[in-house]
C-alpha cells in the first residue's frame, strides 16, 4: 500500500516537474514489490486526478498539467517488464479514448492491467475515430471493449460510440470510465445493456476475473 506521505511527496514533485525524483519514488516502490494495481490506482491515477482538479480550479497552469501528464506517461515504462511477463490466456480487450479526447493515460493503464492478467490489451490511444474503433473490433473480435473519458464536454461522443458498438456488436461487454464521471453521467451509459461503469482501476480486476473464464 502506498502511504499518504509518499503520495503527497510524489504529488509535490510531480507538480514541480521533477521527473528524476518521481522516477526514483516509483523505482523504490517497485523494488518494494508494490502491486501494479496499487501503483497505477493510488499513485498515478490519484495524482493525475488531483492535478486535473487543480487545473480546473485555475490553481495550476495548463503547462503544469501537461508536464505532470508527460512525466506520468514516461513512468509507465518502468512497470512494463512486470506487466508483459504475464502468461497470456487468449482473451482480448480493445481500449480506446473517444473522439476529441486527448487524455490517454487512463486508457493506457486499463490496457496494461488487462495485460497483467494475461489478456491481449489493444490500446488505440487518444482521439479514436468511431469508424476506426468499429473496424478494429470487427478485426480483433475482442471479449470486451473499454472506453475512456476524461473531459465531460466529450460525453456526447462517448454515447455515440456506445450506441454504435451496441447496435453492431449486440452482446459485446463495454466498460466505461475516466475522470469525467466524477461529476456524474454514469446513468446515461448504464441504460445500455452489457455496459459497466468503473469508478476506479481497483474495480477493473473484478471485471477481468468475471470475464476470464
Amino acid at each position: 500500500m502506498i502511504s499518504e506521505p509518499i503520495f503527497e511527496h510524489y504529488l509535490k514533485l510531480l507538480m514541480e516537474g521533477d521527473r528524476p525524483q518521481c522516477r526514483a519514488i516509483v523505482e523504490d516502490l517497485l523494488r518494494a514489490d508494490v502491486e501494479v494495481k496499487d501503483l497505477y490506482g493510488n499513485l498515478f491515477q490519484a495524482s493525475l486526478y488531483k492535478v486535473g482538479e487543480l487545473w480546473e480550479r485555475n490553481i495550476i497552469s495548463v503547462a503544469t498539467e501537461h508536464l505532470a501528464t508527460s512525466i506520468t506517461e514516461s513512468l509507465l515504462s518502468l512497470v512494463y517488464p512486470r506487466i508483459f511477463a504475464a502468461h497470456h490466456i487468449g482473451k482480448k480487450a480493445v481500449i480506446a479514448c473517444v473522439a476529441n479526447e486527448f487524455h490517454q493515460i487512463g486508457g493506457k493503464m486499463v490496457a496494461d492491467i488487462f495485460e497483467l492478467h494475461g489478456w491481449d490489451g489493444y490500446f488505440l490511444g487518444a482521439n479514436t475515430p468511431p469508424d476506426e474503433l468499429m473496424g478494429l473490433i470487427d478485426n480483433k473480435k475482442p471479449d470486451l471493449v473499454g472506453l475512456s473519458l476524461a473531459i465531460s464536454v466529450n460525453f456526447d461522443n462517448l454515447l455515440k460510440v456506445v450506441e454504435m458498438v451496441r447496435t453492431t456488436f449486440h452482446d459485446l461487454p463495454i466498460l466505461v470510465g475516466g475522470q469525467a464521471f466524477r461529476w456524474g453521467g454514469a446513468d446515461q451509459v448504464l441504460k445500455y445493456k452489457e455496459v459497466a461503469y468503473l469508478s476506479s482501476l481497483r474495480d477493473l480486476e473484478g471485471v477481468i476475473r468475471d470475464h476470464s473464464d
